[in-house]
Parts: C-alpha cells; structure tokens; sequence
C-alpha cells in the first residue's frame, strides 16, 4: 500500500464546513470564472499563510513552491501572487464573515459545562483592539496623521471562550461609540457584562439595568460619587 501523508494544513481544514462554505461561494457566484484558483484554494492559501506568518505574497508564493509536491493533497493549481492578489481584491468578504459565523454557532458549546467556571449567570467581557494598517494601502482607515488602523470591538462569552459579536470599525471610533448599538435584549436574562472605563458611560449602562442584566466597570478617577448611606448589621443576624 502507498504511503500517503495527512498534513496539519489538511487536518485543519477537515474541520471547516466546506459544504457551507461553496454555499455561501455560490452566493455570491465567486468562482464564476475561476480557472485555477477557486475560493476553496483561496482559504487554504490564506491559512497556510495565517500558520506560517507570512508577511507578503511573495513570501506566500515562495513557501508554496518549496512544497509543491504536496499541492496534490490540498487541491492546489497555482499560488502565483498575482492571481492571489487579484483574488483577494475582488472576491467579497462576506464570504468569510458567512464563514465564521457559522464555526461559531458549531464552536458555541464547546465550553460549556466546564468544571472551573462557577458562574451561574452568563458572562462576557467586551474589549476592543486597535489594529495598524498601512495608510498608504487603506487611506480610508487613517487614525492619525500619518497612521492607519481598525478597531476590533469584540464581546467574549467567558464560559466558552468564543466572541458571540465582533464589530469593525475605523480607528477613531470610540469603545463605547461602537458598541451603543448592540441589542442587548438578545442576550439572556441576568447575564453579566464586564467593561474597562473606556465604557463608562450612565446612559448606556442604565440600558443594561433596563434590559434585565447586571455589570461590572471600573469607574473613572474622576468620577462623582455620592454616599447615600450605609447598611446596618442586625443585632443575631451574624456578619
């Protein structure tokens, strides 16, 4: 019997849904004129370059090609930037936004139940990331006078380690501007939410309270507090 050799790259795309995924390429009709370079070969281009740390297309070219006689294992025709490059700037991103909504909802209960979280409520951490980006390449992202960047606006469920929201915006959107817009109403009853003081905003935490959840901040350094007063311990009651 031949041997055959199962790459990590392959077992990592194993556990992608590719039916889902060419569904969500039909959608957009994708590969409508695709000759050697289909979305599915897109992907597999991507992630090998995400694993690898490639920083440039011709980097992602030159690794490829070192290993082209296991192209046959992963589908491969081509890996010419080129084709890469013209690929990347046309084909529609939704496609990959389809794409991990959809390992989310398969990943969603991978955490649960884990013995050393003890909450009873469910809980999420919201934080945003500033990502830089060359301004000469994406003028439209200017943050500063001479840099570029997004921001990443994610919200964490802490019991499975998985984002149930990520919002992208500029870099000159505030935290707590980004994240006014989400529903929370969606989210179940009693949940706990966790922000840093760049979300310490009255309003938007009184939205919270009336959606029926509770949560936790750090309050600014110059924050206006007022002593209302103070519980008095029963006499027999214990501490």
């Amino acid at each position: 019997m031949a041997n055959s050799t199962i790459t990590v790259l392959q077992q990592l795309l194993h556990l992608l849904p590719r039916n889902d995924f060419e569904s969500f390429v039909g959608q957009h009709e994708a590969d409508k004129y695709t000759k050697k370079l289909s979305c599915w070969n897109q992907l597999t281009i991507l992630l090998y370059a995400q694993a690898t740390e490639k920083d440039s297309l011709r980097e992602i070219e030159t690794g490829l090609l070192v290993q082209n006689e296991r192209w046959y294992h992963l589908g491969l025709q081509t890996c010419a930037r080129s084709t890469l490059a013209r690929a990347n700037g046309k084909r529609h991103w939704s496609i990959y936004e389809s794409l991990f909504y959809k390992l989310s909802e398969r990943c969603g209960n991978l955490g649960s139940g884990t013995a050393s979280f003890t909450f009873r409520n469910d809980l999420y951490a919201v934080d945003s990331t500033t990502i830089d980006l060359c301004l000469s390449l994406f003028p439209w992202a200017r943050f500063r006078r001479e840099k570029g960047a997004i921001k990443l606006h994610t919200l964490p469920n802490v019991r499975s380690q998985i984002p149930e929201l990520i919002l992208m915006t500029d870099g000159k959107v505030s935290d707590i501007g980004a994240i006014r817009a989400i529903d929370f109403t969606a989210y179940p009853r009693g949940s706990i939410f966790v922000f840093d003081r760049g979300y310490n905003d009255y309003g938007f935490l009184g939205k919270i309270r009336e959606a029926g959840h509770h949560f936790v901040i750090r309050l600014k350094d110059n924050a206006c507090i007022v002593h209302l007063g103070q519980h008095k311990k029963i006499p027999g009651k214990g501490r």
